[in-house]
């Protein structure tokens, strides 16, 4: 049975629980046809209307109707203008999904200011209301070779003076700074974060801990390590967390060739620990519930994930629950 087929899917599927929490799924792409990973807005309509209460969304950059490394630091805008667009037909296409509330797009921070401005208003022009924020990563593998989606930024970046004036300079316009990495960069993120103490800054997928490569057999070293360094991150308080993005195929969990894909039982047992370690370091009102989706369609179904996500924060208080679902993506992504 091919994986990600509707066959796969179908063998741990699920009726969704408690299907009236609002969510606000911040953190999911977007490709047009014949583009990126297959998903239109066909795709998202699907997967935000299987039975979750998806109030809204954010999509995150990844390439999408512009070529990277393109003819010049305003090709990312056509990326931001494809999202707006597509949110208006979705709008026509799929009344009763939820609306791309949110776009946080791509630009070189490492631009003088002018040019950065540039960049940035024209980020805002072609949103129509929706731009809020930057991921210009800070990803940086080590074995490409080996990795499904290696990110392949260069070393240095995270210290890089004209990269850390564009990170200021987003929190002085009112807007965010994303940023994917790998567990062993987390504490350049930390640097990140001291150099611009007035931004906010949203770590990515828990820092991406891999389980592939030389990484296949240390889970248990990687762990004691991202759990140590996760917490000295969290002590900056303008660093937000995004909760998700584990099921991805560089994480190692293997769900993506598996038979079939897990249950959110299965998912809980394999994955919790990431949930509860980040939570207890940065708290509910700092920490946000993520799809990233549909990456991590390669593993795991969308009515699955937000089943698991709902029984990890089974433990916590109402109020701390409808922050991690909710209230935190509003409050950072001004949504």
């Amino acid at each position: 049975m091919e994986p990600m087929s509707d066959e796969w899917f179908a063998q741990s599927d699920e009726a969704p629980i408690a299907p009236e929490r609002e969510i606000i799924d911040p953190h999911h792409h977007l490709w047009p046809e014949g583009q990126g990973i297959p998903y239109t807005i066909d795709g998202l309509a699907a997967d935000t209307l299987v039975g979750h209460n998806i109030v809204k969304t954010v999509f995150i950059e990844c390439g999408a109707a512009y070529g990277r490394g393109g003819p010049g630091p305003l090709e990312p805008v056509k990326e931001t203008a494809f999202v707006a667009e597509a949110d208006e037909a979705m709008r026509i296409a799929y009344p009763d999904a939820p609306r791309i509330a949110g776009i946080v797009g791509h630009a070189d921070l490492s631009l003088d200011t002018p040019q950065l401005d540039e960049v940035l208003d024209a980020h805002v022009e072609a949103g129509g209301g929706r731009f809020v924020g930057i991921r210009d990563a800070l990803a940086r593998a080590v074995e490409p070779e080996v990795m499904a989606i290696p990110g392949m930024n260069p070393e240095g970046k995270s210290s890089d003076a004209a990269f850390l004036a564009g990170v200021r300079r987003l929190g002085e316009r009112g807007l965010t700074y994303d940023s994917w990495h790998y567990h062993y960069q987390l504490l350049e993120v930390a640097e990140v974060a001291d150099a611009a103490p007035d931004t906010t800054i949203v770590h990515d997928h828990f820092g991406t801990p891999i389980g592939i490569g030389k990484f296949a057999d240390q889970r248990e070293e990687v762990f004691a390590q991202w759990q140590a360094d996760t917490a000295t991150l969290a002590e900056r308080p303008n660093v937000v967390a995004k909760l998700g993005g584990l099921a991805m195929p560089d994480n190692g969990f293997g769900w993506h060739t598996a038979e079939r894909p897990p249950t959110s039982d299965e998912f809980v047992e394999a994955q919790a620990r990431y949930y509860h370690h980040t939570i207890e370091c940065f708290g509910a009102e700092r920490c946000m519930f993520e799809s990233n989706f549909p990456v991590d369609r390669f593993s795991v179904s969308y009515r699955v994930m937000w089943n698991a996500m709902k029984k990890i924060a089974s433990g916590y208080s109402e109020a701390e629950q409808t922050a991690m679902f909710s209230g935190t993506a509003a409050r950072v992504y001004g949504i």
